[in-house]
């Protein structure tokens, strides 16, 4: 196991550690982690102090995707395929993944092998949700945008990842597929729903609320001839015939608001944190309201301005913690955080990470700390992750 380096440091609203090196830590959970480097996947019952449990996986270089379950297994995957490691990582068994009519969901066939497409990498950290009673794992796939195409789907497990199933397909969209060397669609080999008029590039986030018993989910990302990328849907689950109903409230610009992360419900309001780019004048801040008025942006309150498009932020307890998109920011490293519930906000620059995108943030782990991949660029893999304490009153 390569031995990791690691930068410590704090700031007046929290303390910080970025590992460099492997193995990487992928997720965590309470007091689990699991990790990824070398040609090997590894287990940590410490939250990250030792790793005791490994196995080998050739392919360890290219997970983009783990959530650790409630039993302690693990979750993942790598660009187009999906696993679940059982017994402390003594067996891991792919898991197949199954249409909305129970057949077979097959990835392409690329036209080129090392760039299969990300089908399953999440941009958001939190995919778990407790639903009356019963854990489920919901996620959609931020792809179309490094390593090839990919089909942008809702994807959901309600059995510990045994099975997993496509809870939603969007459409076929004419520009994220598979070309041949002259520039040409392969016929046949179209990515998308033909039947669905509503496509998009990736999802930025799924989330549910309890308060309505839906989901939400949140796409992105360009304005195109044909229409808007940017969706708001709302989803809701039938248990007992194992079904879903999505339909979409909201499509708006890539300049607005609703093109967004870090969606969160808390006490009967939805929070969200604005990705708007494109063209000026931009709409962007940390905004909340009443989920029947997410259509009627006079009803919205901004409760901060960061002045920049961020696409992550994850809300726990008084927490707030978001990131700048390191090609839209002066700062190298920039972290947006309050600790007393929204009311007061701070920005810090963590230039000695140099210039990254902190993406993917975990809840805190038993020791108190939250986990945040740092990517180069927007969303390119680094191997270095980022560690942060809050000093809470």
């Amino acid at each position: 196991m390569a031995t990791l380096r690691q930068l410590t440091g704090e700031t007046d609203h929290f303390w910080y550690r970025v590992q460099i090196g492997t193995p990487y830590a992928d997720s965590q959970r309470d007091h689990r982690a699991f990790a990824r480097g070398e040609g090997r996947v590894y287990l940590s019952e410490d939250c990250g102090a030792t790793w005791p449990y490994s196995a080998e996986f050739p392919d360890a270089a290219h997970v983009t995707f783990s959530c650790i379950m409630a039993d302690g297994n693990v979750l993942f995957a790598t660009r187009e395929r999906l696993f679940l490691a059982t017994d402390n990582l003594r067996t891991i068994a792919p898991v197949a993944v199954k249409n909305r009519d129970g057949s077979d969901f097959l990835p392409h066939v690329p036209q080129n092998p090392d760039r299969p497409g990300w089908y399953f990498h999440s941009l958001s950290g939190q995919n778990r949700w407790n639903v009356h009673g019963r854990e489920m794992v919901v996620w959609g796939n931020y792809c179309n945008v490094v390593d090839g195409v990919a089909p942008v789907n809702i994807y959901y497990t309600v059995d510990g990842g045994r099975t997993v199933k496509i809870a939603y397909t969007f459409g076929r969209s004419p520009y994220w597929q598979d070309r041949d060397a002259q520039g040409a669609i392969r016929p046949g080999a179209e990515l998308g729903d033909p039947a669905n008029p509503t496509y998009c590039r990736h999802l930025h986030t799924v989330v549910y609320n309890p308060a309505e018993d839906a989901f939400y989910a949140c796409t992105g990302d360009f304005d195109k001839p044909e229409g808007f990328e940017c969706h708001w849907l709302r989803g809701t689950y039938d248990a007992q015939a194992d079904t879903w109903d999505w339909q979409v409230i909201i499509s708006d610009s890539t300049n607005s608001r609703y093109k967004c992360g870090g969606i969160t419900f808390i006490d009967g309001s939805v929070y969200w944190i604005s990705d708007s780019n494109g063209p000026p004048p931009y709409d962007r801040g940390v905004f909340r309201c009443d989920p029947a008025d997410l259509r009627n942006p006079a009803k919205h309150e901004c409760l901060f301005n960061p002045g920049v498009e961020v696409g992550c932020m994850v809300i726990e307890g008084d927490v707030f913690l978001a990131a700048h998109c390191a090609p839209a920011t002066p700062m190298a490293t920039g972290i947006i955080i309050s600790t007393d519930g929204g009311k007061s906000w701070a920005q810090y620059d963590l230039k000695e990470c140099g210039s990254r995108s902190p993406v993917r943030f975990h809840e805190r782990n038993s020791d108190g700390w939250f986990r945040v991949d740092l990517r180069t660029s927007w969303v390119t893999f680094s191997d270095e992750v980022l560690f942060i304490k809050p000093k809470l009153a």
